[in-house]
């Protein structure tokens, strides 16, 4: 059994979880032993697409016409591509349209969650859908001083500075609004957003807030794994108040990193993250606020371990397994659920 990652346009997708995700299957596939490639010329009993371009259809459907089996991976939806890039919610009709074309393609689905499998399911889609994580490499991720130490000195961040970070692309779905009013209402506090979308496709509102933003802000771009590594070592809280998601793989390295979080009390995360056990839930600005306060300051307890423990549930090398699994049922006609 030989599996072809199909992921294009990766270079444009690798500073987006799409193109995390993709890592996160080699890497799994790695550690179980499962030979896969991402050169298209050569031999491979399945592909397994992550992204969801037009080469992808084509690709779907050659692969298709060959006999082999075709697996896509759904990570995206309608649902998270609103509110998100120029005119994305003009089109975003239009765009689940295109989605359930090329997912019809497919021998199976997968899906990163059980909540995005619901959404699919909605969609009236034929196929089998599976949810199963894209994962987090715990071996990658622990937290250090000296890691901590490197992130307050590169960013000039005194010992004693409360500071507060965030990582996503700059759309309005990723709640950088939310984040840019925060820093604005908590001025004692120090702000940093990691990640980087292309200019042209951020919206108006999104471009005029972030050139408004407060002096307690920094942007700096999209940094490589370990230096974000050590981000999430020296910061005091991660946040995270998107609007929509299908996993969030940050998420997942925020709680491998042990770092307190506070999400978006939103439904992708009913089922498996819960407020006040291994992470904060936030509804709202005014509870962000209140919630990252009551964390520096004491009032609320650290919810680190049990949050780690959520991430060891996705251990890497255990979705590889899972895959594996799934690749052979798929192989062998097998009904997969």
């Amino acid at each position: 059994m030989k599996v072809l990652i199909y992921s294009s346009k990766i270079k444009d997708l690798e500073k987006s979880g799409v193109g995390k995700a993709s890592v996160h299957q080699m890497r799994a596939l790695d550690l179980v032993g499962v030979p896969y490639t991402t050169d298209v010329n050569d031999d491979y009993d399945i592909v397994h697409i992550n992204t969801i371009f037009p080469d992808a259809l084509i690709m779907a459907k050659k692969v298709k016409a060959k006999g082999k089996k075709v697996i896509f991976h759904a990570h995206s939806t309608e649902e998270d591509f609103k509110n998100s890039f120029i005119f994305s919610n003009e089109i975003a009709p239009a765009f689940k349209q295109w989605l359930k074309i090329c997912y019809n393609q497919a021998d199976l689905i997968l899906t990163p969650t059980p909540y995005s499998k619901k959404l699919l399911e909605n969609y009236g889609l034929k196929q089998n859908i599976i949810s199963i994580s894209n994962g987090i490499d715990l071996k990658l991720f622990n937290k250090t001083e000296d890691a901590a130490m490197r992130f307050r000195k590169k960013y000039g961040y005194k010992k004693d500075d409360k500071v507060i970070m965030a990582v996503g692309l700059y759309i309005e779905r990723k709640g950088i609004l939310e984040f840019l009013e925060l820093a604005k209402r908590m001025s004692d506090y120090k702000f940093i957003w990691f990640g980087y979308t292309d200019p042209a496709l951020v919206k108006l509102k999104v471009k005029m807030a972030m050139k408004e933003k407060t002096d307690n802000v920094i942007f700096p771009g999209y940094i490589p794994s370990e230096e974000l590594k050590d981000a999430y070592a020296g910061a005091d809280v991660y946040i995270f108040p998107t609007k929509e998601e299908t996993e969030g793989i940050v998420v997942l390295e925020a709680l491998a990193m042990r770092i307190n979080s506070i999400i978006s009390d939103i439904p992708v995360y009913d089922d498996w993250l819960t407020d006040g056990y291994n992470v904060y839930k936030a509804k709202d600005v005014d509870e962000f606020e209140k919630k990252i306060k009551d964390l520096v300051e004491g009032r609320l307890p650290s919810v680190v371990d049990q949050g780690y423990k959520v991430a060891k549930e996705r251990d890497i090398k255990k979705i590889g397994l899972e895959l594996k699994k799934i690749y052979e049922k798929v192989l062998e006609k097998e009904n997969v659920k």
